[in-house]
């Protein structure tokens, strides 16, 4: 596991990492070019388990009403989906540039979505929410137990918690650092750290002792065929693990 620290959650360095290219958030040929094609299957994957556990019956907007939480939201790109889908949205962020990006962007496309510079355990709000989403942030932050304790606190009893991240082994390694990283140039070099990577049992494990139990681990594998992410069994690179507060 990641060395724990006690103090908060924010990687300076991780900050600066991405404040430097925050421009570029929705420039979807630019240094986020990976999460554009990743985005449209994590959206039908958050829609379809929501819809299902909440037995939301909106067909247009089958997240109405259902309050989310974004932790890490960059510039906005899954926040933006969510709020189309029905949901009120709020996205939070430990880089001012991501955020000040967020707005700028929802504002432009007429969204109603707050967005909050903060990290979970800096946040000041009474709100507690139906849905969190982390979605590709734990691999960045400085303390991924006390990232996962703070975040929890803002779930609802019944709630669902939406993680994706990276798997600590050797395809990984090789797929998603040396590979994405070094050789297509899909992602600025050092981008990720092998050593933030996290096995899906020691999530599972660290959501157990917030009160969240496991509904479900995902694969998330991509297709060069026809350059797209897809679901699917191979959890050895990336995954999606679904938690319920209990």
């Amino acid at each position: 596991m990641p060395k724990k620290n006690k103090n908060n959650t924010i990687n300076k360095k991780e900050i600066e990492k991405f404040s430097k290219i925050a421009s570029e958030w929705w420039d979807p040929k630019g240094k986020f070019k990976p999460l554009h094609k990743f985005n449209p299957t994590r959206i039908k994957y958050i829609k379809d388990n929501s819809i299902e556990h909440f037995k939301v019956e909106s067909k247009n907007l089958p997240l109405k009403n259902l309050k989310i939480l974004d932790i890490g939201c960059g510039g906005g790109l899954l926040c933006e989906p969510m709020r189309r889908l029905g949901a009120n949205v709020t996205g939070i962020d430990a880089s001012e540039q991501n955020i000040n990006v967020a707005k700028i962007h929802s504002k432009r496309k007429k969204l109603k979505i707050k967005y909050i510079c903060s990290s979970p355990e800096n946040l000041k709000i009474k709100d507690k929410f139906d849905i969190i989403l982390n979605m590709e942030i734990i691999e960045h932050v400085n303390d991924i137990k006390f990232f996962m304790l703070n975040c929890s606190k803002f779930l609802k009893k019944n709630g669902l918690m939406y993680v994706a991240t990276l798997n600590k082994t050797l395809k990984s390694y090789l797929f998603a650092i040396v590979g994405a990283e070094y050789i297509l140039r899909w992602l600025p070099i050092g981008t990720h750290d092998w050593n933030k990577f996290v096995k899906p049992f020691e999530l599972i494990d660290l959501a157990k002792t917030n009160s969240m139990k496991v509904k479900k681990v995902d694969g998330v594998v991509f297709n060069p065929i026809n350059q797209k992410w897809n679901i699917g069994r191979d959890k050895s690179v990336n995954y999606i693990a679904l938690f319920k507060k209990n």
